[in-house]
């Protein structure tokens, strides 16, 4: 197994996170600076060319977008929002 650094996710939340109404419910999301800033680095990710300090920050990133995505499919699924209903299109 190999260890892998990364920048704490939790860094990333005081200035980087924001809630987002949709429908009945509230998601978490990215700021757009932190929205901008991840897609630079999934850019340079793939042209293989991320720095060690980069790298770091784009796990840390990547980590926290999947905890958001479990946390706001949790609140999605306890709602009473489906997105069949009219009014949420």
């Amino acid at each position: 197994m190999t260890t892998q650094l990364m920048v704490q996710p939790s860094s990333l939340m005081s200035s980087g996170i924001r809630m987002s109404e949709f429908g009945d419910i509230y998601l978490f999301k990215f700021t757009d600076e932190l929205q901008s800033r991840f897609e630079e680095l999934l850019q340079k990710k793939k042209a293989d060319t991320l720095t060690p300090e980069e790298e770091a920050e784009y796990v840390g990133i990547s980590e926290l977008e999947r905890i958001f995505t479990l946390i706001n499919a949790q609140l999605a699924a306890k709602s009473k929002w489906c997105p069949n209903k009219l009014k949420d299109l």
